[in-house]
Order: structure tokens, then C-alpha cells, then sequence
């Protein structure tokens, strides 16, 4: 018997690559952990490699990898494995609303502080935020 995953994945594209790191950036993760996210929204990647992250943490150590357009809507929440078509990002640990209603950062605990140069980035390029049981990918960025 098939146990089916409790939701789907969702899907985004990159629109913009960025590429900057910063070690005093002062984010907040919100108290929600989930986030529903529509077709055509936008919002921004966001990788720390600070552990034990919880809301009302303060996110100091970031690196952008960009910003991307969703395009398979759903649930993004906390845990959900970020994975781009030939590596593993991380897990998403929350969301800031600093810049919304505009867009929400959605920060990914990773291994390193990865940016938009990362090779398995680009332009058009894919991301998919899996449920842990759908992700299959290996633990390394």
C-alpha cells in the first residue's frame, strides 16, 4: 500500500539572480511556518548556514540566491527540502516579511552561504520545495 504525501510539491523559476553575502543582515523569521504561495508570485531565495533557527530568530548570516516565480502554487513550510535540478539547497527554517505585501524571503538553512553563482543556478532555471518524504536528494548542496 502507498501512503500519498500529505501535499504537493511546489515549483518556481529563478527571474533574477543575486549574489551577495552578509554576515549582519538582521532578518526575523515569523511565527508562522507554513506560507501559501500562488501562481505568479514572487519571492525571494534566501540561504544561512545558522542552525537552530526558530521563529523570532534573528538571521544574521545570509547569501541570496535570487528571486523566483512560482509556478506550480501550494504550501512552502518549514522543513520542506529546496532542491535545484542537479543539487540540494537545504530546508526551509521560515520566512521573513521585512518586504512584504511585495514579496516574502524565504530562508533556507544549507551547509554554506550559497548564492546565485552557484552553477545549479540560472535564469529560467527550476527549484522545487518538496515534502521531506518526496525530496530523495542527498543531504550536500
Amino acid at each position: 500500500m502507498s501512503i500519498a504525501p500529505d501535499k504537493r510539491t511546489v515549483t518556481a523559476v529563478f527571474v533574477k539572480r543575486l549574489r551577495h553575502v552578509r554576515h549582519d543582515r538582521g532578518m526575523t523569521l515569523i511565527p508562522e511556518s507554513t506560507r501559501c504561495v500562488r501562481a505568479g508570485d514572487l519571492h525571494e531565495l534566501v540561504t544561512t548556514d545558522q542552525t537552530g533557527l526558530s521563529a523570532g530568530s534573528r538571521v544574521d548570516r545570509t547569501g541570496f540566491l535570487g528571486f523566483v516565480e512560482v509556478t506550480r502554487a501550494g504550501v512552502i513550510e518549514a522543513g520542506d527540502v529546496v532542491a535545484l535540478p542537479e543539487a540540494r539547497v537545504g530546508r526551509v527554517v521560515g520566512f521573513d516579511d521585512c518586504h512584504f505585501p511585495n514579496h516574502y524571503n524565504i530562508i533556507i538553512e544549507s551547509t554554506a552561504l550559497l548564492t546565485g553563482d552557484h552553477p545549479s543556478v540560472a535564469v529560467e532555471g527550476t527549484v522545487r520545495f518538496e515534502p521531506e518524504a518526496a525530496s530523495g536528494r542527498g543531504e550536500r548542496p
